[in-house]
């Protein structure tokens, strides 16, 4: 006995159309995703390093440890450009010092982050002393500012497995940066604006100081933010810039 199979075939073009469109929409899908630039331990917690390529957003960002000279000029010109949303990092022992400049950050629309408490390398300490300076500087930033820190910069940028661990524990984002652009070297007024701009891509988390320590930011900042405002960049916290978005990973031990 032979068996015929009979085809439909307005019902497979239909079930191909179906398919197609499918397989679009998922590539449009995944096309669309945002991705985020990160450090990781394997199949653990990340660090951030550069945020979403899609877009052209960046984050200007300013650490702060010491000396009150430097700041205010930096928060004077950013006001004067009209950009809010940068990220402030903090050490809370400058915080606890100088309150009236960080409820200035905050009313200027800037967005508080922290350095830890005492400013001191993690990666030399044992897991006991990092818990407490991490805590400890959530407190004390929150008691100055009203707000509550969830990203953390570890003092000098250092960090390892064990921190993105911690810091992981804690409820903290371990954010790092994608330019760096050594101001604090004091290298010159053309070099930082060139280090911080000149092929700058969407995402980028640009490193810049607010101490005392930097005689020449506050003067490079103006060329800075008209040449990213120029070249089509928002600026953006590095909050905004994170959101809602998922992550390609490199791994650190």
């Amino acid at each position: 006995m032979k068996f015929f199979f009979v085809i439909n075939g307005k019902k497979v073009k239909q079930y191909m159309v179906v398919v197609f469109a499918a397989f679009f929409a998922a590539s449009l899908a995944f096309v669309g995703q945002q991705q985020l630039s990160v450090f990781s331990s394997k199949d653990g917690p990340r660090a951030i390093y550069k945020g979403e390529d899609q877009g052209n957003k960046v984050s200007l960002t300013f650490d702060i440890s010491w000396g009150d000279k430097r700041v205010t000029p930096i928060l004077d010109i950013l006001k004067e450009k009209g950009v809010k949303n940068c990220t402030f990092f903090l050490s809370a022992a400058w915080a606890e010092r100088h309150p009236d400049i960080v409820e200035r950050i905050v009313k200027d629309g800037h967005e508080v982050a922290s350095l830890g408490y005492q400013y001191k390398s993690y990666t030399e300490w044992e897991d006991k002393q990092i818990k407490r300076d991490i805590l400890l500087a959530q407190e004390k930033i929150k008691k100055v500012s009203g707000k509550m820190t969830s990203l953390l910069r570890p003092p000098n940028g250092n960090f390892d497995e064990r921190v993105l661990n911690i810091s992981e524990d804690l409820n903290h984002t371990v954010v790092h940066w994608s330019i760096d652009t050594k101001d604090w070297k004091n290298p010159g007024v053309d070099k930082i604006v060139t280090t911080a701009t000149d092929g700058t891509k969407a995402g980028d988390i640009i490193l810049l100081h607010a101490s005392d320590s930097v005689k020449q930011t506050h003067k490079a900042l103006p060329q800075i933010i008209d040449k990213l405002k120029g070249d089509g960049f928002k600026l953006v916290s590095v909050s905004e810039m994170i959101a809602n978005t998922e992550a390609s990973s490199k791994e650190v031990n």
